[in-house]
């Protein structure tokens, strides 16, 4: 008999508690994740930040969190990875949290590849003591992370790039712009009249004139091709030597920028796949420029808007000119090539990056 009451007491304990998790397991629990930074670069390491509170008096013997992530992120405890059958990864980790308990875990991810990585929600899970009853529960848990392309060394072009970003910089430093101002010195002989600082003056009680700054009509822009064949229609087939250019294209634009030269990008890919416009940024020299094109870069598509031709026809049309241009492509066509005659008879000049498997050659490409 008293085995008997046992068992149904013991049958009545599992079922209330079972009842009890699956009812109220869930209730009151919040979630957010998180990261250390927003913007890194490829293959730097960073937190992912989970923070989960009890906000109840029900002890919580198990809470598992669950969520999809990108197989480019990847965890330095690979036990807490696994792999989904369609080559997926889901993360996964696991809580126990007492009465009105908060923890906060931290995990470090190597970011391996450039992109926009965006979680939107977590699975929560979670049952009774005994694992006899589990219930579930998607929850929206917004954190993103951009990946900028890694920058390399411009020692590691063989493009000569320091003497013709070079040139470059010193054409910027030969026009005196009357209109930018820079401070001001000591007046000296040949100075005109008209730039003497007089408030400058009566402070310093000598003759102070303004100091202009300097700028010149050229810029650089940064052109990524994303056709790896004549027919613009065939998909990138190579795309550690696309990923290669993308890199190339951020570390040349990263040191234009550090040099004080006014700095564009543009490609014929996209960021958006509804309406596939291709990419345009016009030169600038500023922090937030190089923000822009790094961030840009991190998220273009592996795809193709237009022929590069017809590209390089829109800047035709557009009569570009004072136009120091860098073309990094794998690939150059007779058309591309009386494109680039026209646009150097207007005014700009063409320097040519051959992406190659395998390497990276410079090509002098003149249509003259």
């Amino acid at each position: 008999m008293n085995i008997a009451w046992f068992i149904i007491v013991t049958f009545l304990i599992i079922g209330v508690q079972t009842f009890v998790y699956t009812k109220w397991g869930l209730k009151r629990i919040q979630y957010q994740r998180s990261f250390s930074e927003k913007f890194v670069f490829e293959g730097d390491s960073i937190e992912m930040v989970d923070e989960v509170a009890n906000l109840k008096f029900l002890p919580m013997p198990w809470l598992r969190l669950e969520s999809k992530i990108d197989a480019s992120l990847k965890f330095r405890k690979q036990s807490d990875t696994d792999n989904d059958v369609d080559g997926n990864d889901f993360h996964r980790t696991l809580f126990s949290l007492l009465p009105y308990q908060k923890i906060t875990r931290k995990q470090y991810v190597t970011c391996e590849k450039r992109g926009f990585y965006r979680f939107e929600a977590v699975s929560l899970s979670t049952g009774d003591v005994f694992g006899f009853s589990s219930t579930f529960r998607q929850i929206p848990s917004t954190a993103e992370v951009i990946v900028y392309p890694k920058i390399v060394s411009m020692k590691e072009l063989p493009l000569p790039a320091h003497s013709w970003l070079g040139d470059i910089t010193v054409r910027r430093w030969i026009i005196e712009d009357p209109f930018l101002h820079s401070g001001v010195r000591e007046y000296a002989n040949g100075d005109s009249m008209n730039t003497v600082n007089w408030k400058a003056t009566a402070r310093t009680s000598r003759l102070q004139v303004t100091k202009k700054d300097f700028s010149a009509d050229h810029h650089l822009m940064i052109y990524l091709n994303f056709n790896q064949s004549e027919d613009h229609w065939l998909p990138i087939t190579d795309i550690a030597l696309m990923e290669k250019g993308i890199s190339y294209a951020a570390s040349v634009a990263n040191y234009a920028i550090e040099q004080g030269i006014s700095t564009g990008f543009a490609c014929n890919s996209y960021l958006d796949k509804q309406e596939k416009e291709a990419i345009r940024i016009e030169p600038e020299q500023s922090k937030q420029q190089l923000t822009f094109i790094l961030e840009t870069l991190a998220k273009v598509k592996l795809d193709t808007s237009k022929s590069f031709n017809y590209f390089l026809k829109e800047d035709i049309e557009n009569k570009l000119k004072g136009t120091d241009v860098l073309l990094i492509t794998a690939v150059v066509t007779e058309s591309m090539r009386a494109s680039i005659k026209r646009l150097e008879a207007q005014g700009n000049a063409i320097k040519i990056l051959m992406l190659k498997q395998g390497e990276i050659v410079r090509e002098e490409v003149s249509a003259r």
